[in-house]
């Protein structure tokens, strides 16, 4: 948590690539899942299992999330 702006950021993390989800701007608009669901799958805890596709298809799916909820960084 972001006690500066009080947003619940989680991060996920795999060799030198990075997820960051914003779980006050996340609307659940699901482009995530329905496009990538071997990566990003709700129902399950850790939600986003980064090692199971390329950073650059991660990319590609989160450059679609409507909110900005997702972002991602290269460690």
């Amino acid at each position: 948590m972001n006690l500066l702006t009080k947003e619940k950021v989680k991060e996920y993390s795999y060799n030198n690539f990075t997820v960051v989800w914003n779980a006050k701007k996340c609307i659940h608009a699901g482009e995530c899942w329905r496009n990538l669901p071997e990566v990003f799958k709700p129902a399950e805890k850790p939600w986003v299992k980064i090692n199971i596709k390329s950073p650059d298809e991660i990319k590609e799916v989160i450059d679609k999330c409507p909110s900005g909820a997702l972002s991602y960084k290269e460690n």
